[in-house]
């Protein structure tokens, strides 16, 4: 993917969706399961033009120790006594939903490592040189707090956090943890859809249809991040509206996806 011809400075927005092993829980945390499948778009979001897309499915990998997270160390017995790594999370629940089997990981996964730089190389290509601080990338997803987790488990996991942390937007909490900087658009959503009575779920698919935006493929991380992409642009449409009516210079794209796959789980 060549570099942006456009060597003006505009916002780009990286549209994200993981499908993964399982949902986090009190005794599943996100560092234990397993990432499954990635989908990330890059878009102007002055015009919503399509920069690039990267989606890959991801090979079956071990857990690993994040010092942030980690559990004081077991005393060993001796120096043979090592212990063995734990796979990571993956239940039947979760594979079913998603139409995923562990077969296509081992068949068309990549290796976490590999991933974490694709993603890396991905974010510079779509990002014109020179871009200010102010104007750096920013992440973008249907409840995306959900796929921050898993966004920082692979950047930790692969050691290379501090490298996106120069590609996005982001800050610092109060225990010194970075965060990257997000948009989401179930509360846009909401501040869209709130006054009407007969909405009373915001779940992609539901918005999909009150927005009249196809969803193929539900629960598929490439079909998600078309369909978040087209609810974000829709309503930042309506935001550029005056009186009803859309500014002349406010030229939106939609995306568009073919059906994929011969069925999906709802």
């Amino acid at each position: 993917m060549a570099a942006p011809k456009d060597t003006t400075p505009y916002i780009v927005g990286l549209i994200l969706d993981f499908e993964t092993g399982g949902l986090p829980s009190k005794d599943t945390p996100v560092s234990k399961i397993g990432i499954t499948q990635i989908a990330l778009h890059a878009v102007r979001l002055d015009t919503f033009e399509k920069l690039g897309s990267l989606v890959r499915y991801v090979y079956p990998y071990e857990q690993k120790e994040v010092k942030s997270l980690a559990p004081k160390r077991k005393v060993l017995k001796s120096k043979y006594d090592v212990e063995k790594p734990e796979s990571m999370v993956y239940t039947e629940k979760a594979l079913e939903f998603t139409a995923i089997t562990m077969d296509m990981l081992i068949e068309k996964g990549v290796d976490l490592t590999v991933l974490a730089k694709d993603v890396l190389k991905f974010i510079e290509d779509v990002t014109v040189p020179k871009t200010p601080k102010n104007m750096k990338p920013v992440i973008i997803g249907q409840n995306i707090t959900f796929d921050e987790g898993f966004l920082i488990q692979m950047f930790e996991y692969t050691g290379l956090l501090k490298e996106l942390m120069k590609l996005v937007r982001g800050w610092v909490d109060f225990y010194g943890n970075w965060h990257p900087q997000m948009i989401d658009t179930l509360h846009l959503g909401q501040m869209a859809l709130c006054h009407r009575s007969d909405v009373t779920s915001y779940s992609l698919g539901i918005m999909c249809e009150n927005l009249g935006i196809e969803l193929n493929d539900a629960h598929d991380a490439d079909a998600d991040v078309i369909a978040t992409t087209n609810v974000a642009a829709i309503l930042a449409q309506r935001m550029r509206s005056i009186g009803g009516t859309v500014d002349e210079d406010c030229n939106i794209q939609m995306n568009k996806v073919e059906k994929s796959r011969k069925h999906f789980k709802i």
